[in-house]
């Protein structure tokens, strides 16, 4: 099994267009190293010729295009057989439109997601004007297959993050995923996006071989410390990497073998490769996400 990293930054990308905070500056000015990103997807297969989004970023254009594997060897038989969504965020659903071109689209979400993205916004009826839609709901705790020996399992992420669509504005509804290689059992987990690390989300990460788990921010007070909002990473959704009951304290000790932070926001310092937050993930045996980054789940 193979995951690709098309993009490993939050929404607004590294660096984003009306910000000027460290990170942003070290890009543009070439001050410091850091690297650019682009937004949060992730491309998966199981035999490097069926594959699979895990989201479908406003840079999933170019992030195909920078991916060889996934573009079409001849005539438009796309090697792109679906799109898998954790939420009905925009950074996360809005590629969905640039895909408009495909003979048809299969699109795994959940009930509520499809409901939020049919309606309130008419995302989905603008993508159908184009090409045909195949969804396929997503049950949490259901084994999908999804051919040529790779199969998911969803399960829920609690958030008190309000959605911006749907039809009562309450807290989204918000998924991560547990990909398995049928052939070998090794797993891989994305969870873009995690509030609270609950007893149910770590049973999932029990004996997976790859994590790609949510690094939105370094700390709580991030935001706010910069002047750039008023809430903190928690209340935004994100649990912090860093502090009491972050996700560096709760899973340095877990026997994964890759622990890859992606959906990181430009805000965040890690993404300087010479800072000290930097260098105190990477102590802790994480690892920071670029664009292009590839873990190989071998048997």
């Amino acid at each position: 099994m193979l995951v690709r990293v098309l993009g490993s930054a939050a929404g607004g990308g590294v660096p984003q267009w009306n910000c000027g905070c460290p990170c942003c500056r070290a890009v543009r000015e070439g001050s410091r190293p850091c690297l650019p990103r682009t937004q949060s997807s992730i491309a998966i297969s199981a035999d490097h010729e069926q594959w699979f989004l895990v989201n479908a970023s406003p840079d999933v254009r170019a992030q195909l295009e920078a991916s060889p594997a996934l573009l079409p060897a001849a005539g438009r038989a796309t090697p792109l057989q679906g799109v898998l969504l954790t939420d009905a965020e925009l950074d996360h659903a809005l590629g969905l439109l640039l895909l408009r071109e495909a003979e048809s689209l299969e699109l795994h979400a959940t009930a509520a997601v499809h409901e939020t993205l049919r309606t309130d916004n008419s995302l989905l009826a603008t993508l159908q004007a184009y090409c045909p839609v195949k969804w396929r709901e997503v049950v949490p705790g259901e084994d999908v297959a999804l051919g040529n020996g790779l199969s998911y399992r969803a399960f829920d992420v609690p958030t008190t993050k309000r959605s911006r669509f749907g039809p009562d504005r309450g807290p989204g509804r918000v998924v991560g995923y547990r990909f398995t290689d049928e052939r070998s059992g090794r797993a891989a987990v994305c969870l873009s996006g995690v509030q609270e690390i609950t007893g149910q989300v770590r049973e999932q990460l029990r004996d997976c071989t790859g994590l790609f788990i949510d690094g939105t921010c370094f700390s709580d007070d991030e935001m706010p410390r910069l002047g750039l909002a008023s809430k903190t990473s928690r209340e935004m959704g994100h649990l912090p990497m860093s502090g009491p009951g972050g996700s560096l304290e709760q899973l340095a000790e877990l026997p994964i073998e890759r622990k890859i932070y992606v959906h990181l926001n430009n805000t965040n310092p890690v993404l300087l490769d010479d800072s000290p937050e930097r260098r105190e993930v990477e102590r802790l045996g994480f690892e920071i996400a670029t664009d292009g980054t590839e873990v190989q789940i071998r048997p």
